[in-house]
C-alpha cells in the first residue's frame, strides 16, 4: 500500500510531486488488470517493484537512517550488506502490500511541502479504499546530485523510517550489539493491518 508510488523514472529536473506522480503512473500501468496474476507470480512482481524503485528511492540513504547511531561503529561491509538486505525485505513488503491491499485509487496532491532542510521536500498521496475510506501517505524527498529521490514514507501517519530504526536498535539490545547477527536476521514488521489501522501520534 504505502510505496505504491515508489516507482520510477526520475528525470533530473522533476519537481518532488512530479517525481511522485510519475512513479504512481508508472507501476499503476504496470499493475492495472494484473493484481491476480502477480499475487500468484510474487517473484516477477518483486523484479518489477526492485525496477521501479531503483530510480527513485535512495536506499543508501535510508539504510544509513536505519541503522541511526550504529552506523558510524560499522564497517563498509556491513553497512553495504545491510543496505542490500534492507532493500530486499522493503521490496518484498511492499510487493505483497499491493497485492493484498484493496485499494481503488492513488491521488497524488498538489500541496507540496518544504522539508525540514533546505534539500528535502514533502509531497502528500491519498489512498482509496474500495470501501472509500482514505489514507493519506507523505513522502519525504531529499535533492542529490539534482536528483529528488525518497527518503521515508509516513503511511497513516506511521512513520516507517522512524518504526525500522526503532526496531534495528531493538534488535541491537537483544542481540549484545552484534551488529552481523542483526543484519543476518533482519525482518522487519510492519503489517498492512498496522498500516490500515494507522496511528494518531
Amino acid at each position: 500500500m504505502c510505496l505504491a508510488s515508489v516507482a520510477p523514472v526520475a528525470q533530473a529536473q522533476q519537481s518532488p510531486t512530479q517525481v511522485i506522480q510519475q512513479s504512481v503512473d508508472s507501476l499503476m500501468s504496470e499493475l492495472e488488470g494484473k493484481k491476480g496474476y502477480y499475487a500468484q507470480h510474487e517473484g516477477e512482481l518483486a523484479k518489477l517493484v526492485d525496477t521501479n524503485m531503483a530510480e527513485v528511492a535512495d536506499f543508501r540513504y535510508i539504510g544509513a537512517s536505519v541503522m541511526g547511531r550504529y552506523f558510524r561503529g560499522a564497517t563498509p561491509e556491513q553497512r553495504s550488506k545491510f543496505v542490500n538486505v534492507f532493500r530486499k525485505t522493503l521490496i518484498d513488503t511492499y510487493a505483497r502490500g499491493l497485492v493484498t491491499f484493496d485499494y481503488q485509487t492513488l491521488r497524488v496532491k498538489e500541496n507540496e511541502n518544504a522539508g525540514r532542510y533546505d534539500d528535502q521536500a514533502s509531497v502528500p498521496m491519498e489512498v482509496v479504499s474500495t470501501n472509500g475510506k482514505t489514507y493519506p501517505v507523505d513522502f519525504t524527498l531529499r535533492q542529490s546530485d539534482g536528483q529528488w529521490k525518497v527518503i521515508n514514507v509516513i503511511v497513516n501517519g506511521i512513520n516507517l523510517g522512524l518504526t525500522f530504526r526503532n526496531q534495528f536498535d531493538q534488535s541491537m539490545r537483544d542481540n549484545n550489539r552484534d551488529i552481523d547477527a542483526v543484519i543476518d536476521n533482519w525482518a522487519p514488521e510492519v503489517g498492512t493491518d498496522e498500516l490500515e489501522k494507522g496511528s494518531d501520534a
